[in-house]
């Protein structure tokens, strides 16, 4: 069904609407992790694949998220595709002030120190290469260096503020 847009209507842009926007756009959701003195880690919805050749993605973080600081001096990261029954280990590194790295999380140092999450579909250490300013946020660049595909199942997915799984 197409439905032309009422251009009279329009709203201007700003926070509000650039939220409302997104919450229409299904995205998958991955744990991006890092080592500093304590580990850090959040969920991140903004994970992208920029290059095959080199293989680099990129994930976006807010300059004000308790995880920017140790992201910022990080030389590598941990990037994590979970699947549809971990929406609870999602809500952990979403929410604030969660010990996230505490049971019943179960993680292993991986390569170059990086926490490295167990269950998961898919999992990547990244060297990173950039941190790119995108107003209140930082776009971080990093280039895949070693990962396994441990996990079987189907992914876990975020749309309208909640996590949800594909139907058929």
């Amino acid at each position: 069904m197409t439905v032309t847009p009422d251009l009279r209507t329009a709203l201007p842009a700003g926070p509000d609407l650039l939220r409302s926007v997104f919450r229409q756009h299904a995205s998958g959701v991955a744990v991006i992790t890092a080592a500093g003195g304590a580990p850090v880690g959040f969920t991140a919805t903004s994970l992208t694949s920029v290059s095959a050749q080199p293989p680099v993605i990129s994930f976006g973080i807010g300059v004000g998220a308790s995880s920017w600081p140790t992201v910022a001096e990080a030389g590598h990261v941990g990037v994590h595709i979970l699947a549809e029954d971990q929406a609870d280990l999602a809500a952990t590194f979403a929410r604030s002030g969660a010990d996230r790295f505490g049971a019943p999380t179960r993680w292993t140092e991986g390569p170059e120190g990086v926490p490295v999450l167990d269950g998961v579909l898919a999992w990547m250490v990244c060297k990173v290469i950039a941190r790119v300013p995108a107003g209140d946020h930082r776009i971080v660049l990093a280039e895949a260096v070693c990962g396994d595909l441990p996990g079987a199942g189907r992914p876990l997915l975020y749309h309208q503020g909640r996590f949800n799984a594909l139907r058929d």
